[in-house]
């Protein structure tokens, strides 16, 4: 599941008269290869959204709606700055999906504790509104690839997406770990091999690489909540005792290290930002 199909915008001929329209697509694009590197911090990421919602609804004193609604808040303004933004940049893209499986994790936590609505009808609901999402991202778009976030649009398709895919997963996690009882590690095996599973049947039957993602990305939301659960929850809840203080800044230190380091060696940046990239060099070193 490293690559998908990639469909971007063809160059303008070099004979096209000066008043021809601009296109609106940007020349990079906005998220990062899927690399190893993404999905080890995409599951850093959700298990900070579990860890990191239960410790600010516990700490802050705020409630569960307050929580959400502060959260909420932070999110809109990382997705402002993602959004102004005109090619990946690391730092801003892993704050707004730290944020998000933040507030993902609140929105289910929500419906179901402070509304009563049960697992079953969230998790259905959920599934039906990405499905929704993906149909109308397909009709406009015709892709729903994430090497052509080039624009406005897919940009603003691929974040309610990616929201829809944390409430799912938070949903459907909760459900299973509730109607199995499996318990935290079980749990975390469970999802980790249903991924596993995603890959294979990628890789060897040639499920579409499109939907190989998506399925997988989905399933990283609960996978990462039962890690976060094992480690932070009490030993007699079945957890390790850690609290979801001291897991969440061990995650979180751990994402700021990745990201930093992606920074750096620009090694999930996809090939045609690079080489955007190193021609903007080379034509900069020429004019010097």
């Amino acid at each position: 599941m490293a690559y998908e199909t990639s469909e971007t915008q063809p160059t303008p001929a070099a004979h096209a008269p000066a008043s021809a329209p601009v296109s609106h697509r940007l020349r990079w694009n906005k998220v990062p290869e899927v690399t190893l590197y993404f999905w080890v911090i995409k599951v850093l990421c959700t298990t900070v959204g579990e860890t990191a919602a239960d410790m600010l609804n516990e700490k802050l004193g705020l409630g569960l709606t307050g929580v959400s609604l502060l959260m909420s808040v932070l999110l809109a303004a990382a997705l402002v700055w993602q959004f102004r933004t005109t090619a990946y940049r690391a730092g801003v893209y892993w704050l707004a999906v730290a944020l998000i499986s933040v507030v993902g994790t609140l929105v289910s936590d929500n419906l179901t504790d402070n509304l009563g609505v049960p697992l079953e009808l969230s998790t259905t609901v959920f599934a039906l509104l990405l499905a929704v999402v993906f149909v109308v991202w397909y009709r406009r778009e015709r892709t729903l690839s994430i090497h052509s976030i080039d624009s406005l649009g897919r940009e603003s398709f691929y974040w309610l997406a990616v929201l829809f895919t944390f409430a799912l997963g938070t949903a459907a996690g909760d459900l299973v770990a509730e109607r199995m009882s499996l318990g935290y590690w079980v749990s975390a095996l469970l999802f980790a091999l249903a991924i596993a599973a995603v890959a294979v049947v990628h890789f060897a039957l040639g499920l579409d690489a499109v939907w190989s993602f998506w399925i997988a990305y989905v399933l990283t939301r609960p996978l990462g909540a039962s890690v976060g659960d094992y480690l932070s929850q009490p030993t007699a809840d079945g957890g390790l005792g850690l609290g979801t203080v001291v897991t969440s800044v061990l995650f979180l230190a751990v994402i700021l290290g990745l990201v930093v380091f992606l920074t750096v060696t620009r090694k999930d940046v996809t090939d045609s930002a690079a080489g955007d990239a190193s021609e903007r060099g080379a034509v900069i070193q020429r004019a010097g």
